[in-house]
């Protein structure tokens, strides 16, 4: 016959163990609250069905396979890592580097192609209209901003 003290420290291990499933269950008539935090008919129902599948001694992986297998991979906070949450974690990764190879792609187009410019003004290759005015562009410094300088000189009585 068991004591009261070790009842007492059972009905204490399955009530921590329900609550720590419990606050891994989506709740799905709330959808944003755990079973553990909501009011719900359902969470209540679920919250009993947590404690019986734990007095009837199984474990918490099994616990959360028969919510998911009954309710849908949705009902846990934590889905399953597979093929598809991993092409939908790493989606945001592939995207970014396309773009920076892409970009790469282009910043060396532009520089190869002044590069053979500059070669083929050295070798004498004339240069169409289109080259030189790229050069032009590339090779006229800034406007200075000597005016502005003075402006505010002027303004300021500097």
């Amino acid at each position: 016959m068991e004591t009261q003290a070790e009842e007492s420290k059972k009905a204490q291990i399955v009530e921590a163990r329900a609550r720590n499933i419990s606050h891994n269950v989506r709740c799905t008539e709330c959808g944003s609250q755990s079973i553990e935090e909501s009011q719900a008919d359902i969470a209540i129902l679920l919250r009993k069905l947590i404690r019986d599948e734990i007095q009837a001694g199984k474990s918490d992986k099994q616990i959360y396979k028969k919510l998911e297998d009954e309710y849908g991979e949705t009902v846990l906070y934590a889905p399953k890592f597979d093929l598809q949450t991993a092409a939908l974690w790493l989606s945001p990764l592939v995207v970014a580097g396309a773009i920076g190879g892409v970009w790469a792609y282009t910043r060396h187009r532009q520089k190869s192609n002044v590069h053979i410019m500059a070669l083929n003004l050295v070798r004498g290759v004339p240069l169409t209209p289109k080259e030189k005015e790229t050069m032009l562009d590339i090779l006229t410094p800034p406007p200075s901003e000597a005016p502005a300088r003075s402006w505010w000189r002027r303004w300021s009585g500097q």
